[in-house]
């Protein structure tokens, strides 16, 4: 399984190559579905989703699709998945994207789909990879699910936390002192990575990819 786990995005040449090269073609040569689902509940300003597009296009992709899990029914995804070299999975509210890939039958399709395509996060998309969302990271570090009181189960295709948004001006706790305070007594590897920075997985094995800040913990 290939997984690049981005904070922001294909941000950075670093970021880029390191997809070029687990898709395994140029960039002309490849297709990506962009699933913007976790998106659909944050109200507001988009800017930032305008912006993750606009690095997507940047890129000089083949093709870019948009297919969100929530709005069309499995019959019509499915067929543009499985066309993609890369299932890119946008930011927002991690545990809604995990509600819509599991109402959606998405679940069970991954394992098969992620056998020939790279699956990339950003953010929220990075996050639901996790065994669980760790809902006091969550509540505490982030400000989300505050009405919750039992854990979300992820995917887990990976045997860390991926705590994006490192050192960021619009999430004041994502700070090294609050990050180890919030996570003490925590024994799982966590990766806090900042914007600039992704982790390149494949097989289990990690590869951290940065031109910016990343902070490991355990």
């Amino acid at each position: 399984m290939k997984l690049l786990l981005t904070s922001g995005g294909i941000t950075n040449r670093s970021i880029a190559k390191a997809l070029f090269d687990l898709v395994g073609k140029k960039s002309e040569d490849t297709s990506l579905v962009f699933i913007p689902t976790a998106s659909n509940t944050e109200k507001g300003d988009k800017d930032w989703f305008i912006n993750d597009l606009i690095n997507l296009k940047n890129q000089n992709f083949k093709q870019i699709d948009i297919a969100d899990i929530s709005a069309i029914s499995k019959e019509i995804w499915l067929p543009r998945f499985e066309e993609a070299d890369v299932l890119f999975f946008e930011g927002g509210h991690t545990s809604y994207l995990m509600e819509w890939i599991n109402k959606s039958g998405l679940k069970e399709q991954l394992p098969e789909l992620l056998k020939t395509k790279v699956y990339v996060g950003l953010s929220a998309g990075s996050c639901v990879t996790n065994k669980d969302l760790c809902l006091k990271i969550s509540q505490l570090l982030y400000g989300e699910d505050l009405d919750k009181t039992e854990e979300t189960v992820g995917l887990n295709y990976v045997n860390f936390y991926f705590l994006p948004h490192l050192n960021s001006q619009w999430f004041p706790k994502l700070r090294e002192e609050n990050i180890c305070e919030v996570t003490k007594g925590m024994s799982e590897k966590i990766y806090a990575l900042d914007d600039q920075s992704a982790l390149k997985v494949v097989d289990g094995k990690v590869e951290i990819i940065s031109e910016g800040k990343y902070l490991e913990f355990n």
